[in-house]
């Protein structure tokens, strides 16, 4: 059994604690009825008051919870841990600190093999970025800038909070236009699905007036185009 990638702009329980739309669409994908579900903090630090919320989150769903921190690091195997789970869901904050971080604890490798033996990886801002080849981030300080090393299990690049924040589209399509990876940007409350080849399933959303595109170099080698995606409102 393969797994799944659903990478979220925005929603889940973070960011809209009376919408379970997304969350409940991640738990849909798992490969049991009651999953075991690990929340990774790590792009926030471990933030302490995050992980409460997701537990106090996740309470209302039949799954089992569980967290990873890797800063005051509890768990021995990570390999054997990690496999455990059914669905990874990461959280938002930095994504440059979040790839560093896992690629010295070799989380990096351990996902990848969670992913093929079935595990749906998931996560919003920061957690949507990690999985593809290159990103947006406002991870270097507070001007956006381009993320050249993702994880890459997803190819081309990603821009969240396309209509959340005044920068985001704009720089997103001057990146794209200039020979940035195409890739996929989504609104606020907008997420992707992906297989565990990193192929596009479908677009979901939280919000119905949410989209997500598609956005490539034009064929003229100016300017960028910008797709929209069939996106289907989960509620």
């Amino acid at each position: 059994m393969s797994g799944a990638i659903l990478a979220m702009r925005g929603g889940g329980f973070s960011e809209e604690p009376d919408n379970p739309l997304l969350d409940r669409f991640a738990l849909s994908l798992a490969r049991r009825e009651r999953p075991r579900v690990c929340f990774v903090a790590t792009a926030s630090g471990d933030a302490e008051g995050y992980v409460a919320r997701f537990y106090r989150a996740f309470a209302e769903h039949d799954c089992r919870p569980a967290d990873l921190g890797l800063f005051d690091r509890r768990v021995g195997d990570l390999r054997r841990f990690v496999l455990e789970q059914d669905v990874v869901y990461v959280g938002g904050g930095n994504t440059a600190s979040l790839l560093s971080v896992w690629r010295t604890h070799g989380l990096d490798s351990i996902l990848r093999e969670a992913l093929d033996a079935g595990a749906v990886l998931c996560g919003v801002s920061a957690g949507m970025n990690c999985w593809f080849e290159a990103s947006t981030t406002d991870s270097f300080g507070p001007e956006l800038a381009p993320l050249h090393d993702g994880l890459g299990f997803v190819a081309g690049s990603a821009c969240p909070h396309y209509d959340g924040e005044a920068q985001r589209r704009p720089l997103y399509r001057e990146l794209v236009a200039s020979g940035f990876p195409a890739g996929y940007a989504a609104d606020e409350g907008a997420a992707l699905r992906f297989d565990a080849a990193g192929a596009l399933v479908e677009a979901v959303a939280s919000r119905p007036a949410a989209r997500a595109y598609r956005v490539e170099r034009g064929s003229d080698g100016g300017g960028a185009n910008e797709r929209p995606l069939p996106t289907r409102y989960l509620g």
